[in-house]
């Protein structure tokens, strides 16, 4: 867990060209060629703006689990390879930029601490170009524990200087140790010059201080706190929230969210300008966007609201995080602009990148003249642009899947159906391009979470399938988010027996309506949607013809006791009771009539690899047919393109030899 530096290599031209190049696909391409062109990773992990708008810094996947940082100059176009990590065991997952010559990157990795697999993260600064490597997390020489998180930038300031606002993990010495260090413990905030290392202390660290709000004018206006720690280890589910008058640095009651109950107002961002937060909370049974006083009557006034969805956040422009619109989900992501100015740069966007209507602004110079724009939809991962608003010029930076180029896609379409009991469910639909949908080989396909809901967008996993000749549909079953708490339910998991019925219900509802030939029909899912596909085999074991689960969750029981005694808040939300035992597809395999083909990760931390292997073993025991693919050193998201190609490829073969 020590190895936390960057590598210094220049990558192959290949990575470079990748970015600025795309390469056009063919029209027609075999099962191989599909699942090489799907399952390789996005070309753009990541991409930033430098402050006077010059260059770009993009994260690109190299080889395995690799990423290299390259820095593209808006003017020239020319790109070029300036450091990488290699994957083992942290890879680069993105990088800022502090200054025109200064990055600050993020690493993560996975590491095997005391007999189990532990995630972690370490912030680097870095020149841009790629020399004068600084870590810039809080190290001392003998510390009493490991930090699995240096910290994150929550202001990175004017751009004028190397220096930006951290908020930084503090790890005290060990105890009867003779050296000089600090004892301070828990999470501070720190002016940091990231050239140097120098700090100035802003917050002092506070051990059950998990999250700082900086105002955008260089203050910490909010804080989060889960004091029930102060008595003991045990979290309650609360967090509780305190704030600051103007110049004043005494802490004042802001709100309490419980996670249990969820309930309670969240605070978003603090726009310093305004003097205001803004802030979730529910209202009529669905999350609504508050701003609030920060002038000492915390007064609320609606920002947005919606009957039909939740709204999920807010949209930030600017170094300094401005707050200038909202965000939801409909039957695709919405926008809404409380800024005039950006409303109408990004329609004018939209009209001039018309068949990418999923705008977003992703960074912006110091001066907010100059803008790092992603574009996408449902047919395309994305494309990088820099738009300069003095010139009105658009210039291209890259595509997110090149390759994909010329290659016919599957149109997604928001579609609903109705469950058993009547209640009608929102879904997308994808069909195979050209096909106009009758008597298909299908596929249900229920998101992860549960806490999560489909969107409308591009979808690696859809799109293969759809190239592959399947009907895809995505059910957001009752048990997903962004409906409001009546349609949440208690949850996937506590409610399993509702969100696996409308999960069935798709697959019903696609024979029902002669897109899906009944024997070809199939379930694939990832995560809890792993989870769905294998429980579907216990509550409909006549409907799906063939199962395949990624990194599955297979015991409840299991995966409650994986959460440990501390994590109060993810035991209750799998909850307790007989519907351990019921809501188990790994204590139900005799109930199986279909085939199932699961794939996990060994470092997997979200969902232990040891559940794929229970639900492998009982199967087998119970005379089913089952086959486990474990990956070696790789996580839950699979981050690699070579174990993406082989689950894609073994997964068609899978899918053509049990719906023959």
């Amino acid at each position: 867990m020590t190895n936390t530096s960057l590598h210094l290599r220049r990558a192959s031209a290949l990575l470079v060209l990748a970015v600025v190049a795309p390469v056009s696909a063919q029209t027609n391409v075999s099962g191989e060629q599909a699942a090489r062109l799907f399952g390789s990773r996005e070309r753009i992990i990541d991409a930033s703006l430098s402050p006077d708008g010059s260059k770009v810094a993009i994260v690109a996947p190299g080889p395995q689990q690799s990423a290299v940082v390259q820095i593209i100059d808006v003017k020239t176009g020319e790109a070029k390879p300036i450091n990488y990590a290699n994957g083992a065991p942290m890879t680069l997952t993105g990088c800022g930029w502090a200054s025109v010559t200064r990055l600050v990157c993020t690493l993560y990795g996975v590491s095997n601490v005391q007999g189990g697999w532990e995630s972690y993260s370490r912030l680097i600064g870095m020149d841009a170009d790629g020399s004068n490597l600084l870590p810039l997390g809080v190290t001392q020489r003998v510390q009493d524990y490991v930090s699995y998180a240096d910290g994150h930038v929550i202001d990175w300031r004017d751009g004028k200087t190397d220096q930006v606002l951290i908020a930084r993990n503090y790890v005290p010495l060990k105890a009867n140790v003779i050296t000089i260090g600090s004892k301070a413990q828990g999470l501070g905030v720190d002016l940091l010059d990231t050239r140097t290392g120098n700090v100035s202390h802003v917050e002092s660290a506070d051990p059950i201080v998990t999250r700082y709000f900086a105002d955008g004018q260089g203050h910490i206006r909010i804080k989060a706190q889960l004091d029930s720690l102060r008595q003991g280890y045990t979290f309650d589910g609360r967090v509780n929230y305190y704030y600051r008058v103007n110049d004043s640095r005494e802490w004042k009651p802001f709100s309490t969210f419980s996670q249990m109950e969820d309930k309670g107002m969240t605070p978003l961002a603090v726009d310093g300008a305004a003097n205001v937060a803004y802030a979730l909370d529910r209202a009529n049974g669905r999350q609504v966007l508050y701003r609030v006083a920060l002038d000492g009557t915390l007064a609320k006034t609606v920002a947005l609201a919606d009957d039909a969805v939740d709204i999920d956040g807010v949209t930030t422009v600017g170094r300094h995080g401005r707050v200038i619109g909202a965000v939801m989900s409909k039957e695709r992501r919405e926008a809404r602009y409380f800024d005039h100015d950006y409303e109408t740069l990004v329609t004018k966007l939209g009209r001039a990148l018309s068949s990418t209507p999923i705008i977003s602004i992703i960074d912006s110079s110091a001066d907010e003249k100059t803008h790092l724009i992603y574009a996408a939809s449902d047919t395309n991962a994305g494309e990088y642009y820099v738009y300069d608003s003095a010139g009105k010029k658009l210039v291209p930076i890259g595509a997110v899947r090149p390759d994909l180029s010329g290659l016919a896609l599957g149109k997604m379409q928001a579609i609903t159906y109705k469950a058993s009991d009547g209640t009608t469910i929102p879904a997308y639909l994808t069909l195979p391009a050209g096909n106009t949908g009758k008597g298909l080989p299908a596929i249900v396909m229920p998101h992860g979470g549960p806490a999560s809901r489909d969107e409308w967008g591009f979808d690696w996993l859809v799109q293969f399938f759809a190239n592959r000749g399947y009907a895809v549909i995505q059910p957001n079953y009752r048990g997903s988010t962004g409906y409001g708490q009546e349609w949440f339910q208690q949850n996937g998991f506590k409610s399993w027996k509702v969100a696996i019925g409308d999960v069935a219900d798709a697959g019903r509802w696609l024979v029902k309506e002669g897109i899906a030939d009944p024997k070809k029909l199939a379930i694939v899912g990832w995560s809890y949607g792993g989870y769905a596909a294998l429980q579907s085999q216990v509550l409909a074991p006549d409907l799906f013809k063939a199962a395949v689960a990624i990194a599955p969750v297979t015991d409840l029981g299991a995966l409650r006791a994986e959460r440990g005694g501390f994590d109060k808040v993810g035991r209750d939300f799998i909850g307790e009771g007989p519907q351990l035992d019921e809501g188990s597809p790994a204590r139900h395999a005799d109930a199986f009539r279909a085939p199932v083909l699961m794939f996990h990760g060994s470092k997997d931390i979200n969902v232990s690899v040891n559940e794929s292997k229970l639900m492998d073993r009982q199967l087998h025991k119970a005379g089913k047919r089952s086959e486990l693919i474990v990956y070696p050193a790789i996580d839950h998201q699979l981050r690699d393109s070579a174990v993406r190609v082989d689950m894609l490829t073994r997964t068609d073969a899978f899918l053509t030899q049990a719906l023959k």
